[in-house]
């Protein structure tokens, strides 16, 4: 039965993101396996209102801290050979990978 791997890819980062992406791809064509992607997937944006001085006066003393998080989904065949090396990436610390295998 064959496997498929779907890689979830999070990160504050845009470029990081897109380098471990390039990182998959061209592992996926050194191995020879199918891939699908990297499908971007929308931009989870986090605003933190927070005080800028104690003593509170009015809206005027309120400053927001905002983060984007960006998502990649990469689907590809989840063969032992390409796995390794998946496994052997270098990823920076700011990424987050998710990798799930599942079968076809």
């Amino acid at each position: 039965m064959a496997q498929r791997a779907r890689i979830k890819l999070i990160s504050n980062d845009p470029q990081s993101l897109q380098k471990i992406c390039n990182q998959i791809g061209k592992i996926a064509e050194r191995t020879g396996v199918r891939i699908r992607g990297p499908i971007p997937l929308p931009s989870k944006r986090i605003v933190i209102p927070v005080r800028k001085s104690p003593c509170g006066n009015g809206t005027a003393t309120f400053d927001h801290l905002e983060m984007k998080l960006h998502k990649r989904i990469i689907d590809m065949d989840a063969e032992e050979k390409s796995m390794r090396l998946l496994m052997r990436i270098h990823v920076p610390e700011d990424v987050h990978i998710e990798i799930a295998i599942e079968r076809k």
